[in-house]
């Protein structure tokens, strides 16, 4: 081989080491795929501001809302993978690729095209209803979608989206009929609900907490495996005979393919931020403790967690969405 063309070879790996090691040497983007005001937008922003603390560069928040989070997820799944366009994903980035498969669509993106770096929290969805109906509890929620069967409605952050499937579970099980009221995130969700254009919705501990406090928003059930800390009073689908349970995480992931020096710095950078007391204080002001698990972890948790939800998609089956 010519000694220029060895050379030349040579430089080029000494400056793809010395980029990946200087790494980040620009403001990186972290892409919520959901409007202001939802689960992902809530823990993406606390988690951005303790992320610059620690890489010493800009971490920009991006909504990028659409399709449920199909629009977000896609960006980022399809982004060049150099570490500077990162992505704060819900469950539901496991459930629209098999929405997909159920309506013979191409996919937006699949799942392997994204790696995981950091699960940041996981809390049961709660149903939540606008205090003006005349329910407190689910056996007289149930009760009264049955004797108004078809008439009430919910909110949801998409099709097959984070607040969308939960409440699908819950009517395949109760066997109940509602109409589905869809926006583009789970911000737009609660608005509605607390418009009064619907009268019910299932959210994240983080995006109900200050409603439910300020009595804008009254707690029914939760989808947890176990009463949640925040919400004592609040019992679960499984105490009242309901096998349903969901989980509404919040997780950092990057193109599959960024290089492992920069996976590194990622993975060590989240890890110090979650330790952060300034973003500790945040999350639990907002009722939704940190759930941290690193990469590996976070991607046995999330197949696991896949696995799931794509059983509940293929159980609660096609569902349009009538506009």
């Amino acid at each position: 081989m010519p000694r220029v063309l060895v050379g030349a070879l040579l430089a080029l790996a000494c400056m793809s080491v010395f980029a990946q090691e200087s790494y980040p040497s620009r403001p990186i983007t972290l892409i919520v795929p959901f409007p202001p005001g939802g689960v992902a937008d809530i823990t993406g922003r606390p988690t951005a501001i303790a992320l610059e603390k620690v890489l010493k560069q800009p971490v920009v928040i991006a909504n990028r809302p659409g399709a449920g989070g199909a629009v977000g997820n896609s960006l980022v799944a399809n982004a060049k993978p150099d570490g500077y366009t990162l992505l704060m994903a819900l469950s539901s980035i496991s459930v629209i690729p098999e929405a997909d498969k159920l309506f013979d669509r191409k996919p937006a993106y699949t799942l392997d095209q994204l790696m995981p770096l950091a699960l940041i929290s996981a809390d049961p969805t709660i149903l939540v209803v606008h205090p003006s109906l005349p329910v407190k509890s689910l056996k007289e929620l149930v009760g009264l979608a049955k004797a108004k069967s078809g008439q009430m409605s919910f909110s949801t952050s998409g099709i097959y989206g984070a607040l969308h499937m939960p409440m699908e579970m819950f009517l395949h099980a109760a066997k109940l009929k509602m109409r589905a009221v869809h926006t583009n995130g789970g911000g737009p969700a609660i608005t509605i609900l607390l418009g009064g254009h619907v009268e019910m919705t299932a959210g994240g501990p983080a995006a109900i907490s200050s409603h439910v406090k300020a009595g804008r928003l009254r707690t029914i059930v939760s989808w947890g495996a176990q009463r949640i800390e925040a919400f004592p009073q609040v019992p679960t689908f499984k105490e009242l005979g309901y096998d349903i349970e969901y989980f509404i995480w919040a997780g950092m992931f990057a193109p599959r393919g960024t290089p492992e020096p920069v996976v590194k710095v990622l993975r060590d950078g989240v890890r110090k931020a979650v330790e952060d007391p300034d973003f500790k204080a945040t999350m639990a002001k907002i009722d939704s403790p940190v759930q941290y698990l690193d990469a590996p972890e976070f991607a046995k948790y999330w197949a696991n967690d896949a696995k799931r939800l794509a059983e509940a998609v293929k159980a609660v089956g096609r569902v349009e969405d009538h506009k």
